[in-house]
C-alpha cells in the first residue's frame, strides 16, 4: 500500500435493477476497481460525500462501505477513513463479488415450478437477512465449530452461554431483569406456543387474544384444549376493559401489536398487571420485534414493569432480528412455572441443537449482533420511509398504520372492499401482500399488510405505482 493515501472523487454509475441499493453501490465501486479508476491505498469519499454526490440518503452507503470492508476490498485507517485494501484490484479483476447476486431472499418456502415469483415480495414476516454480516456470522459458527461436543444424554443441551448472554442482551435492549437459569431456549415461537397451555393449566381455560391478532398463536391455542375469546384492538392494542370476565390469561404483542402496529402505552400496561395481579392471570407478551422502533426510543417491554415477573410469560425470538430460519426463541416465564414448562418443552423435543446455541451465544457475545441491529434498523428505516413516501404520492388519500415500529405498514380499506381480491389483482402485477382480513377474527378490517424489510428503496416507487393500479377501481372518497 502506498505512503500516501490518493483521495478519489468517485463519479459511480449505479447498475440499474432491483438489488438492494447498497448491493449496487458496492458493485459499482468494485467496476471502478476492476477499471483501474481505483487503486489499492486510495482513500474513498466520506460515507456522507458520497451520498450527497448520489442523491442518497447515508444510509445505503454505510451499508455498501461495511459490506465492502466485511468482504476485504476496504480497511479503515485511523484519520483516513476508508482505504482501498491492497490485492483490492486483483480480487476484482478475478471477479470476486461481495454478496449472493440473487434477490433479496425469504422464508416462504420452496416454490413449485411454473411458479412466477413476484417481482415486490411484500408479505410480512421476513427480514433481510443478507444484511447479517457474513465475516462475524462465520466467525461464531467458526467458534462454535471448535467446541467439543457434550456427551449429555439428557433431553437437551443446557445453552448456559446462550442464556447467559442473552440475559445481559434483554436488560440492555428491552429493560428485562431476568437471571440466565430462569431463560428457556427454544425452536421458535409457533411451536413452542403449543406448550404453554398444559405447562401452564390452560387447557379448557379461556385465553384472550387480540383481533385482528397473530393467526398462529390462535391456532396454537385452539389446537391445546384452549377456549379463545376475541378482543378487538384499537390505536393502543388491546384494552384490558375489554377482557372477558372468566379469562384466565391473555396473549398480547405491546410493543408493536400485530399485525395493525399499535404500541401500547404505559396506562394500559399498568391496567393489564393489574388485572393479572386481581384475577392471578398470566400475561403472555410476545415481544417479537420489540428492537424496531424508529422515530422515537422502543418503549421497555411489559416484563419490565415492577411485579411483572410474576404474572408475565415473557417471549422473544431471533427471528426477525436476526434470521426466521435460524428458529431460535427465548421464553422467560414466572419462576414458579419455570420447571413445568421446561419439562412440557422438553418433552415434546422442543430444543434448540448445541451447535446453533453456541454460535448465537458468539454473535451475540461477540458485538456482532449489536452492530447488525444498528446497522439494519438504518436500513429499514430508509426503506420505511420510501415506500411511505412513495405510497402518500401515488394513493394520496390512503392512510398507512403502524409506520413507527416494525418491518411492516398497514394500508386500511374501506369494509366493503374485498381485500383478499386485491391481494389476487395485485399477485397478478407481480406484488405479493397479506390481507388484513385474514388475521380477524370477529373484527371486521381490511386492508393491506405490506412489509418494506426486503424492497430496495429504488424499487419503492414501482411497488407504489403497482399498489395504486390495482387500486384504481375504488374511488378516492372511498379509500380515505
Amino acid at each position: 500500500m502506498p505512503r500516501t493515501s490518493r483521495s478519489v472523487d468517485l463519479a459511480l454509475d449505479l447498475p440499474p435493477g432491483p438489488a438492494p441499493l447498497r448491493h449496487r453501490i458496492a458493485d459499482a465501486v468494485v467496476d471502478e476497481l476492476r477499471a483501474g479508476r481505483l487503486r489499492p491505498g486510495d482513500s474513498l469519499p466520506s460515507t456522507r460525500t458520497l451520498a450527497a454526490s448520489l442523491r442518497l440518503s447515508r444510509g445505503p452507503v454505510v451499508a455498501a462501505y461495511d459490506e465492502l470492508a466485511a468482504a476485504g476490498y476496504v480497511v479503515s485507517r485511523a484519520g483516513s477513513g476508508a482505504v482501498v485494501a491492497p490485492g483490492a484490484d486483483r480480487a476484482a479483476a478475478a471477479g470476486a463479488v461481495t454478496h449472493v447476486h440473487t434477490p433479496c431472499g425469504s422464508d416462504a418456502g420452496p416454490e413449485h415450478p411454473g411458479d412466477d415469483p413476484a417481482v415486490w415480495d411484500l408479505r410480512p414476516g421476513r427480514p433481510d437477512t443478507s444484511l447479517v454480516d457474513p465475516v462475524a456470522w462465520r466467525r461464531a459458527w467458526r467458534t462454535a465449530g471448535s467446541a467439543v461436543p457434550g456427551n449429555d444424554a439428557g433431553p437437551g443441551p443446557a445453552h448456559s452461554r446462550l442464556r447467559r448472554v442473552l440475559a445481559e442482551h434483554l436488560r440492555r435492549s428491552r429493560g428485562v431483569s431476568v437471571a440466565p437459569d430462569d431463560l428457556l431456549v427454544v425452536p421458535g415461537v409457533g411451536a413452542s406456543l403449543r406448550a404453554l397451555p398444559a405447562a401452564l393449566g390452560l387447557v379448557g381455560a379461556t385465553v384472550a387474544l387480540e383481533d385482528p391478532g397473530y393467526v398462529e398463536a390462535w391456532t396454537a391455542f385452539a389446537t391445546e384444549g384452549v377456549r379463545v375469546a376475541a378482543v378487538p384492538v384499537d390505536g393502543d392494542g388491546l384494552d384490558p376493559a375489554l377482557l372477558p370476565r372468566d379469562a384466565a390469561a391473555a396473549y398480547v404483542t405491546p410493543s408493536h401489536q400485530y399485525p395493525l402496529g399499535a404500541r401500547m402505552p404505559v396506562t394500559r400496561r399498568v391496567q393489564l398487571l393489574e388485572w393479572a395481579a386481581r384475577t392471578q392471570g398470566l400475561v403472555i407478551e410476545d415481544d417479537y420485534d420489540g428492537e424496531f422502533r424508529y422515530d422515537v426510543s422502543p418503549l421497555p417491554a411489559l416484563r419490565s414493569l415492577p411485579g411483572a415477573e410474576e404474572h408475565v410469560v415473557y417471549i422473544g425470538t431471533a427471528s426477525k432480528l436476526v434470521a426466521p430460519s435460524l428458529r431460535v426463541a427465548w421464553l422467560a416465564p414466572p419462576r414458579p412455572l419455570r420447571d413445568r414448562l421446561r419439562v412440557e418443552l422438553e418433552s415434546r423435543g422442543l430444543v434448540v441443537n448445541e451447535a446453533t446455541g453456541l454460535a448465537l451465544a458468539e454473535f451475540v457475545a461477540s458485538g456482532a449482533l449489536a452492530t447488525h441491529h444498528a446497522r439494519v434498523t438504518r436500513t429499514y428505516a430508509a426503506r420505511r420511509a420510501a415506500l411511505v413516501t412513495a405510497v402518500t404520492r401515488h394513493l394520496p388519500g390512503v392512510g398507512l398504520e403502524g409506520v413507527d415500529a416494525g418491518l411492516h405498514v398497514v394500508l386500511r380499506l374501506p369494509d366493503d372492499v374485498d381485500d383478499l381480491e386485491v391481494v389476487s389483482r395485485l399477485a397478478g402485477r407481480g406484488l405479493a401482500a397479506s390481507p388484513l382480513s385474514a388475521y380477524a377474527v370477529e373484527a371486521s378490517v381490511r386492508g393491506l399488510v405490506l412489509c418494506y424489510a426486503c424492497l430496495p428503496e429504488t424499487q419503492a416507487d414501482p411497488a407504489a405505482r403497482c399498489l395504486a393500479q390495482a387500486l384504481a377501481p375504488q374511488t378516492p372518497t372511498a379509500l380515505r
